[in-house]
């Protein structure tokens, strides 16, 4: 017999929540037990509460287990008490999960934007659009924030829960409401100003991670440090690089199946790359793959252990690579593909940049500039791929890897895309590596092909530079395409590429000796002192001032490798790229922002930024308007020495009738040439101070009016005001490293004595705001 079970009525009433990411809402039901005659629910105070509603105090489950009171008496807990009861624990227990991990960014909704490429895949393709061709000319500021860092921003925000995330240079973390633009909070990780001087391509930071309810971040000084999504207060940190080596951490976290991965930077110098992945609860080392062999032969006791041994040792020979490690540093792409289970990780050129000087121009020198894809659980290897054996050029492969299912020679496969620094967009079988096709998305010249068979490029004669040689390939150290993400339509079968052309210039240092903890590429230097006229430097540069860089957005075809349209502009170093259903691709350069139309490349809308952007656009949703928004602040590799002021950092917020107009930025203060009539004379070498300032401080201050221009500042007026500032660290807090571990006072009095004469001579030194903020 079957006996109808009365169940009480149930109403639920959401409270509130913790502001910030997770956040459960606090759910209360009102309890009405089942009718019986002579039972009488007895009355409720109308001042009871739920303990910690609304605040972040107190759990959510406590009214479950408070004593039932009745007005005269108390009575058992009944039958029917104790199943609500389980399902009011069932409820609140599942809300409080509410948060960031595996399925949710599976699901990817339309509206959030959880993961640095907005969904594992990292296509930066939103599924929104409100705004849209025919809607996009509306688009104006709805909100904006300004910053207290004036280096270069290059962070893509992530979005959950009504919660906007983003980074800043220096490290720094910042979250705001993402409906209104109030500031939720901020973190400092107070990142030391002298390690300024390891960050080969400026002080940035491209974002954070978001899992469970906790935001991650990497630190410039090789940190990785948890924050409390709600407070951002730290959680944990941890120390991922050795300090006393020249690593940087620059990119964004990368959070997979309850682990946080994180590469790290510094193969210039070089350092030993590889890729480490932490428990997101705790910290702890979960597995750690090396990118090349130890120098020493031992074993790391790491993931990369058996293929290094089985593979990737034979492919080094002796040289200076053995000093550091050969660089190869994963210091960008990370992406995790679900549906093979691997996480794929693109590494960073070799060093020095030198064949010859780093292993005796032998070898393939695995797994430098190469693809490599490893097994999620264990970092144990699976298959790689190289995109620039041997690489002599700079030639990274850390751009943004993209998974995708398309059609390739008329068959649908699941590849592996990326549009590589050597100037060759690449598709890959995502299951085994297989090189599907290689074409060239920008002007080369350092390789006529890649061959499908072999998975090699065919070199150019000339290409490579031996000896007193040189070589002029496009594209240069900048590359084709660099670290700004690309953006994949796949209602169009289009990727697009912010691409770059322009020439690079190599030779081999004579002399060449490891300087640990300085750059160390292996380059020999271009002469820029009083004697630089008569060895011909001018004429080089005159000779490749005749192609200068220039940028290019591309909608490149991956089925049939080939552009479908493009728009060129004059300046090289532009932003990354978003795509949306609206059918819509925004992208800067310069001051402006554009939204293109993604099957013809038509320019649809515009906005003055007022600086320059180099970070890509994303977008969400919140309560049924979508918005669009921007990092704006110039600088990174190619904004360092460019002729762009240093402007403190903006987050612009778009929406559909937005409004707000963002105050416009005060005019850069201009410094004078100098007095050289209160200078000190100097006795030192110029022409040897013109080569010391070439490597150890022409990374930042080599030109245009980004940092510092020397030429131009007091600071060389006097010996003892110099050194202190030079060799003992006044500035170190500013970000000017002390140099007194590479220079001796001779080697400072020299640089001095090349920055007078520049002073005097260099009718091209540009005029540089003063006051810059870190």
């Amino acid at each position: 017999m079957v006996v109808p079970i009365r169940l009480p009525a149930i109403t639920l009433r959401r409270v509130a929540g913790e502001a910030g990411l997770g956040a459960a809402a606090v759910v209360v039901l009102k309890i009405d037990p089942p009718r019986r005659p002579g039972f009488a629910p007895a009355p409720r105070s109308q001042h009871e509460r739920v303990p910690g509603a609304g605040t972040s105090r107190g759990s959510p489950t406590r009214p479950i287990f408070a004593k039932l009171r009745r007005g005269a008496g108390e009575h058992r807990m009944r039958p029917w008490i104790g199943l609500t009861l389980a399902i009011l624990v069932t409820l609140a227990l599942g809300g409080c999960q509410r948060g960031v991990d595996g399925a949710r960014i599976l699901k990817a909704e339309a509206g959030d934007w959880l993961t640095y490429g907005r969904t594992y895949d990292e296509q930066r393709f939103s599924p929104l659009g409100q705004v849209n061709r025919d809607t996009v000319g509306k688009l104006g500021v709805a909100w904006w924030a300004a910053f207290d860092t004036d280096r270069g921003q290059e962070a893509t925000p992530l979005e959950a829960d009504g919660v906007l995330y983003t980074t800043t240079a220096w490290s720094k973390v910042f979250a705001f409401d993402a409906r209104t633009g109030k500031p939720l909070w901020s973190y400092d990780p107070k990142v030391p100003g002298e390690k300024g001087f390891n960050a080969c391509c400026d002080v940035v930071n491209r974002g954070v991670a978001l899992w469970k309810n906790r935001v991650y971040v990497g630190t410039i000084d090789g940190r990785l440090i948890a924050l409390n999504a709600r407070t951002g207060a730290p959680k944990w940190s941890v120390q991922t690089t050795d300090p006393a080596q020249p690593y940087t951490i620059t990119g964004a976290p990368r959070a997979v199946k309850g682990m946080i991965l994180i590469g790290n930077g510094g193969a210039e110098y070089p350092v030993r790359g590889y890729l480490s992945a932490y428990d997101a609860a705790t910290g702890a080392l979960k597995w750690r793959f090396q990118m090349t062999p130890n120098p020493s032969g031992a074993p790391d006791h790491a993931a990369s252990d058996p293929i290094m041994r089985s593979k990737a040792a034979a492919t080094w020979g002796e040289g200076a690579w053995k000093k550091n490690g050969g660089g190869a540093t994963p210091w960008e792409a990370i992406t995790y593909d679900p549906k093979t289970d691997l996480i794929y990780a693109g590494t960073g050129n070799a060093g020095p940049w030198s064949d010859t000087i780093r292993t005796g121009a032998k070898g393939d020198n695995l797994f430098a500039a190469s693809i490599v894809a490893l097994h999620a659980d264990t970092g144990a290897y699976a298959w790689h791929y190289q995109t620039t054996p041997r690489d002599a050029w700079d030639y990274d492969a850390v751009q943004q890897l993209m998974t995708a299912d398309i059609m390739v020679h008329r068959r649908p496969r699941h590849v592996v895309m990326q549009a590589n620094k050597n100037g060759f967009f690449y598709v890959l079988d995502a299951a085994n590596g297989q090189l599907l096709s290689a074409q060239k998305f920008v002007p080369v010249d350092w390789a006529t092909r890649v061959d499908l068979k072999t998975g090699r490029p065919v070199e150019a004669p000339g290409a490579r530079y031996t000896g007193e040689g040189e070589s002029h390939p496009r594209s240069g150290a900048l590359g084709g395409h660099n670290w700004q993400p690309m953006a994949y339509n796949p209602k169009e079968n289009l990727v697009y590429v912010p691409a770059m052309v322009s020439h690079g210039l190599y030779g081999d240092a004579s002399g060449f000796g490891f300087t640990q903890g300085a750059w160390n590429t292996g380059m020999r230097r271009m002469p820029s002192g009083p004697a630089a006229a008569k060895l011909g430097t001018p004429q080089i540069l005159a000779e490749l001032a005749k192609e200068p860089p220039v940028g290019e957005l591309i909608a490149w075809d991956p089925s049939h490798a080939r552009p479908r349209w493009s728009v060129r502009y004059p300046q090289s170093w532009t932003s990354g790229v978003l795509a949306t259903a609206g059918g819509l691709v925004f992208h800067a350069a310069g001051h402006e922002l554009a939204a293109y139309d993604a099957a013809t490349g038509k320019p649809l809308w515009t906005y003055d930024t007022q600086a320059d952007a180099i970070a890509p656009a994303m977008t969400y949703e919140i309560a049924g308007e979508q918005y669009v928004a921007l990092m704006v602040g110039y600088g990174g590799a190619g904004g360092m020495g460019g002729d762009q002021p240093r402007r403190k950092g903006r987050l612009l917020v778009f929406k559909l009738g937005g409004t707000m107009i963002p105050p416009a930025y005060p005019a850069p203060a201009e410094t004078p040439p100098l007095d050289l009539t209160a200078a000190e004379p100097s006795a030192g070498d110029a022409d040897r101070g013109g080569a010391l300032f070439d490597q150890f401080c022409g990374t930042c201050h080599g030109g245009g009016v980004f940092l510092p221009n020397l030429p131009r500042s007091p600071a060389i007026l006097g010996q003892v005001g110099f050194k202190a500032i030079v060799l003992g660290g006044a500035l170190k807090a500013q970000g000017m490293a002390p140099f007194g571990r590479f220079l001796s006072d001779k080697d400072a009095e020299d640089v001095r004595a090349y920055l007078l004469w520049r002073a005097k001579t260099d009718d091209t030194a540009r005029a540089v705001a003063t006051g810059h903020a870190q």
